[in-house]
This record gives structure tokens, sequence and C-alpha cells, in this order.
């Protein structure tokens, strides 16, 4: 399905960042994606100015329970930001250029650096509910289907045909969130590994999960990675980081089951450690920022 029939069309996200900035005076250099149960992100920001998405030209709707359906724009420690207190997925049945809109939008607006916060299972064994887990790298299992944001015609005045992913995830970016980890006193829940993005919306299944795990992912969810893969098109900057929110089950003989329930209360009990990191984080982009330009 091309971009012109799916949605995300230069043109159409030109129409929507046009309209968002004629609507708030603010001008955002950091974009932040909250995922399940990590809303709470948004309310950081001072001055809100609150958009529905069902208010905005072009955006899709959010389904999903635990999920705000809402942009707010505001300073996060005097950064101009702009907020998703909620995301698009592929099994709510959006075409994949649309759950990505927002990544072009935010491009379009200024925004300079994606920061973005799922809920995810955990596939290795030394993970504990409750660990947050720097991303750095993904598997994308619908992509090996075919499944990708960049699918058809390229606008150069995005990104260029094939862009590199061996980079998604800024280097800078993940050393900064180890250094503030360190500082808080967070580091013995603060984990780095690599994030499988599958379809969903069932949990996997128990042979799922041990492929998935022989592969190398660390954990497991059903966000983030289309996203980061339109971000960096687009030339932004990426960090991402899980919510270790469920243990995956791997072995037959037990009686745990994933549920989004358990994924929602994990996400309560650490939202405020995590807007603590993220905050401090978004605090001292400025200070990394110059060390990064041969990464942008």
């Amino acid at each position: 399905m091309s971009e012109n029939t799916a949605g995300g069309s230069y043109e159409e996200c030109r129409s929507t960042a046009d309209w968002l900035l004629k609507h708030t005076q603010v001008r955002p250099t950091v974009g932040i994606v909250c995922g399940s149960g990590l809303s709470a992100l948004a309310d950081m920001l001072k001055d809100p100015q609150v958009f529905k998405y069902s208010d905005i030209p072009n955006f899709p709707h959010s389904t999903v329970r635990g999920h705000a359906g809402q942009l707010v724009f505001g300073t996060l420690k005097g950064k101009p930001c702009v907020c998703m207190q909620g995301r698009f997925h592929l099994y709510e049945g959006h075409p994949i250029q649309k759950i990505t809109l927002p990544m072009r939008v935010f491009k379009l607006m200024g925004v300079k650096t994606i920061i973005m916060t799922n809920a995810a299972g955990g596939l290795n064994q030394d993970y504990k509910v409750g660990d947050f887990m720097v991303i750095k790298d993904h598997i994308n299992m619908p992509g090996f289907a075919g499944v990708n944001p960049l699918t058809g015609p390229n606008d150069e005045r995005f990104g260029v045909r094939f862009p590199c992913m061996s980079d998604a995830y800024n280097r800078e970016l993940r050393q900064l969130a180890h250094d503030v980890a360190t500082e808080l006193g967070y580091s013995d829940f603060l984990r780095e590994g690599v994030y499988c993005v599958l379809g969903g919306p069932s949990f996997e299944t128990i042979a799922e999960c041990r492929m998935l795990h022989l592969l190398g992912a660390d954990a497991v969810g059903m966000s983030t990675v289309h996203e980061v893969i339109a971000a960096r098109h687009a030339g932004m900057r990426c960090f991402a980081m899980s919510l270790i929110s469920n243990r995956s089950v791997m072995d037959y003989d037990s009686q745990e089951k994933a549920n989004h329930d358990e994924v929602l209360e994990t996400g309560r009990q650490r939202s405020k450690q995590m807007e603590v990191l993220v905050s401090t984080m978004v605090a001292r982009l400025d200070n990394d920022e110059n060390n990064d330009k041969k990464n942008s």
C-alpha cells in the first residue's frame, strides 16, 4: 500500500503540522511518546496545551485502554516539548504509515530528539518486573514480511530511500540515561537490551517467546520500532526505553498468563521514577547535543 493511499504523505503531514503550529505558541524541539500506563509523563509539562487526537486533522484515533489519546504541548525543564499520551498500533487496524504519521509531523514542527517509552514483556531471564530497559537495538518481525513504514514511494523531503538503522538508538542518549540513572540511584533496575516488535494484539505463545529469546531479543512488545524507523528516516535522533511490565512465559509447566491489567499496574508503580529519569535527561539535552551532530 503506497503512502498516497495509506496516509502519511508529505502534504498530509505538512497540513497537520501547520494546523498545530497555528494553534499553539510552543515550538517543540523534543517529542515524547508515552507507552501503556506511562501517560503521566505528559502531566509534568508546564503550561500544558492539550489537543485530542480526534480534533487534529489527519490524526488516527487511539483505541487502547491506558492510552489517553491526546497531544500535549508545553515545557519540560525549560525545553519546549510535545508529548503523545497514547500511540497507535498495527493491531488497531491502522495502516503503518498512519501509525508513524506523528513522527513526521513532529519533524516538520522542528523536533530534533524523540524519547519513547513502552511497556514490554521480559524475555531475558535476568530481568525482573519493574526493570527499565534502555533499547540499544531492535528486531522488526513485521518488517521481515514487508510491513515497514517506509514501504511505497520515497519522498526525499523526509529522507533517503535506504536509511541506515545500525545507529537507530542514539549512543549518547543511551549513555546519558545510564549516567542519570546512576545519579538517581536507579542503576539496580536499569538494563540495556534488544527489543523485538510483533504485530499483536494477542500475547506471545511459549514457543514464540522461546524463539525470540534465541534470536537475541531481551524484551518483546507491539510498538516503538515503526516510530523509530520513521523518525530516523526523517533525521531525528531517538532514545527508547521499555518498562518490563511482565515476564514472558517460557515454561510449559508455568501457570502464569500475560495480561494487560498487569501491564498497566506495573506502569502505575514505576511511572514516577520513569518521569524523573526522563525529565532529568530532557534537562540535559543541550549539554550533549553538540557532541551528537556527527550522528544526526
